[in-house]
C-alpha cells in the first residue's frame, strides 16, 4: 500500500539510493572509512599518551630567585655583577640609553641639512626662511658676538585671556611628522608663525602655518637623531639657531649658513638627553640634562662643558628659565622634586632622597615631576606630576604652593602631560585622554574651561602658547599631529 501511494519522484529517488549503496558496497568504501577512523584514534591516543606521561622535573634553584627593577626605568646604570670577567672587560661598554636603537652616526660625525633631509621638495626652502629671519635679528658686534642690547619682550596684556575665546579651525591642523611627537616649540618672532616639533623616532620638522605665498612648502622633515627627541629650544636672538637634544645622547644646532646639524655636544658614554634650555640674555650658552640628575651648561664660544652638577638624583625632565630674572632657572625630576635654583649660588650636595644644596624653593609630589615651568611674569611656576596634581608656587619667594587635581595618567604610546601657562598669569593648559584641552584657573585654583572640536581626532599631549602671537596654542599628537587654536577676539 505504501509503494502505491509513492510518487514517481519518490520511487525514482528510491531507486538511485539502493543503486548508490550497491556501488559503496562494491567498493569497500564504508570498510575503509571504519579502519581508517579507528587508525586516527589510536595516533591521537598515542600521541597526547607521550605528551602528558612525561614526568617534568623541576630543577633545584641554584640560587635565590631575585625580583628586581629594570636600572633603566630607576636612572641607574646597568648591574653587571651576574655576568662574566670577559664581559665586563670587553671594549664594548654597555650604556644607560643601550636599549635605544643605536645611531649610525659616529659621535664625531657633523650631519647635512640635505643628507638628513626626509621631506618632499628641497631642503633648501628652510634654509631661505630661517635667513629672512636671521637677517632682520641679527647684530654682531666688533668681536663677532651677538648683540643682546635690546631685550626681548613678550606680549603685555591689559586683561587676561578668556579660554572660551580659543578656536580651532581646519585649516590649522597637519600632519607635521610620523609618529609620537615628543617636544613642540613655537619660533619666538612674530614675522613668522612656524612650528618646530620633535617625535620619539628622531625627526624634526617645521610648519610654516603662513606661508607668504602658497606655492612654498608648509613642511620641512629632517632626521638629525636616532632615538626620541626629549627637548627642542630656539633663542628669539638667534632663530636660526635650533637646538635639540636627544636620547641618542647627541646635542645639535642648525647652523643654515654651513647648511649643517652640528653636533654641539656628544654624550661620552651615550647617556640620554633629556632637556634643554637657554638663557633669555645669553645666546652662547646652552644648558640641558644629562642621565640620571646631571646639569650641564654648554658654552658654545669656549666649545665645551663649563659647568657639570648633580642636583637631583633623578633624571632632570625639564629645564626653564625666568623671563625676569634670567639667572633663576625651574627643574621638574622623576625623584619626585621640583626646584628653582639660583645660577650664582648653585652648589648642590645630594642625599639619598632629597635634593639638598642652595635650591631657592622646592616642591615634593608623591611621584616623578615631568615639568616646571615659569609663568609670563616669572612670579608663578606651574609643575606637572604623575601624583594626578599640577603644583603651583606663588608669592614673593615662591613660598606660597598649592595643589591642583587634575588626571594626568596617559598610556604607553601617549606622551606625559605637561601644564602650559598662557599668555598670563591666570590660566593653564593641559592635555586630557578625551581628545580635550583641560583649561585650569590659578585664581580658582581648578578647571574652568575645556577646548573642544570636531577638528581634533586625536589627544594632544606637549603644548606650547606663542610668546607673542595672543590666544595662539599648539598642541601635539602621538600621531604626529599638531592643532592650533587662535583667539576670535
Amino acid at each position: 500500500m505504501a509503494s502505491e501511494k509513492m510518487t514517481e519522484y519518490e520511487r525514482k529517488r528510491l531507486e538511485n539510493i539502493k543503486r548508490n549503496n550497491d556501488v559503496m558496497a562494491s567498493l569497500k568504501i564504508q570498510s575503509h572509512a571504519a579502519d581508517l577512523s579507528a587508525s586516527s584514534k589510536r595516533l591521537r591516543e598515542k600521541s597526547y599518551y607521550k605528551a602528558t606521561s612525561k614526568k617534568r622535573k623541576t630543577p633545584e634553584p641554584e640560587s635565590p630567585i631575585v625580583i628586581r627593577r629594570s636600572p633603566r626605568t630607576r636612572g641607574m646604570p646597568p648591574d653587571l655583577s651576574g655576568l662574566p670577567e670577559s664581559f665586563k672587560d670587553s671594549s664594548v661598554k654597555p650604556t644607560k640609553s643601550s636599549w635605544l636603537p643605536q645611531s649610525s652616526l659616529e659621535p664625531s660625525e657633523t650631519l647635512s641639512m640635505e643628507q638628513a633631509y626626509e621631506g618632499e621638495g628641497s631642503h633648501l626652502r628652510l634654509i631661505e626662511k630661517l635667513g629672512r629671519l636671521t637677517r632682520n635679528t641679527k647684530s654682531e658686534d666688533e668681536n663677532g658676538y651677538l648683540n643682546l642690547s635690546t631685550e626681548f619682550e613678550r606680549v603685555h596684556l591689559e586683561e587676561p585671556v578668556d579660554p572660551r575665546s580659543l578656536k580651532l579651525e581646519y585649516d590649522n591642523v597637519a600632519r607635521v611628522v610620523p609618529g609620537r611627537i615628543v617636544s613642540i616649540r613655537f619660533l619666538p618672532t612674530a614675522e613668522m608663525t612656524m612650528v618646530v616639533v620633535g617625535n620619539k623616532n628622531g625627526y624634526l620638522g617645521f610648519w610654516d602655518v603662513k606661508p607668504q605665498n602658497e606655492e612654498e612648502d608648509v613642511i620641512h622633515l629632517y632626521q638629525p637623531h636616532s632615538a626620541p627627541i626629549s627637548g627642542i629650544s630656539v633663542h628669539p636672538f638667534s632663530l636660526s639657531k635650533v637646538y635639540s637634544c636627544c636620547y641618542d645622547g647627541f646635542l645639535r644646532m642648525i647652523d643654515i649658513e654651513r647648511e649643517k646639524f652640528e653636533l654641539v655636544y656628544s654624550s661620552t658614554d651615550r647617556s640620554f638627553l633629556l632637556s634643554v634650555a637657554q638663557q633669555p640674555n645669553d645666546v652662547n650658552s646652552v644648558y640641558f640634562g644629562e642621565g640620571p640628575g646631571g646639569l650641564n651648561m654648554f658654552d658654545k664660544r669656549a666649545g665645551e662643558i663649563s659647568f657639570s652638577l648633580y642636583p637631583h638624583v633623578g633624571r632632570i625632565n625639564s629645564i626653564d628659565f625666568s623671563q625676569t630674572d634670567t639667572n633663576i632657572l625651574a627643574t621638574s625630576s622623576t625623584d619626585g622634586f621640583a626646584c628653582l635654583w639660583d645660577l650664582r649660588k648653585m652648589d648642590v650636595k645630594i642625599k639619598a632622597d632629597h635634593p639638598e644644596g642652595k635650591a631657592l624653593w622646592n616642591v615634593k609630589h608623591k611621584r616623578a615631576v615631568h615639568s616646571a615651568y615659569f609663568s609670563p611674569s616669572g612670579r608663578c611656576v606651574a609643575t606637572t606630576s604623575l601624583d594626578d596634581t599640577i603644583g603651583v608656587l606663588g608669592g614673593v619667594n615662591f613660598e606660597d604652593t598649592f595643589m591642583i587635581p587634575h588626571d594626568n595618567l596617559t598610556n604607553r604610546w601617549i606622551s606625559t602631560f605637561r601644564a602650559v601657562w598662557g599668555w598670563d598669569d591666570t590660566h593653564l593648559y593641559v592635555g586630557n585622554m578625551k581628545r580635550r584641552v583641560d583649561v585650569l584657573s590659578v585664581t580658582k585654583k581648578k578647571m574652568v574651561h575645556t577646548l573642544e572640536s570636531s577638528h581634533m581626532t586625536a589627544i594632544p599631549c606637549r603644548y606650547d602658547a606663542h610668546p607673542c602671537n595672543v590666544g595662539m596654542l599648539a598642541g601635539a599628537t602621538s600621531g604626529g599631529q599638531v592643532y592650533i587654536w587662535t583667539s576670535s577676539s
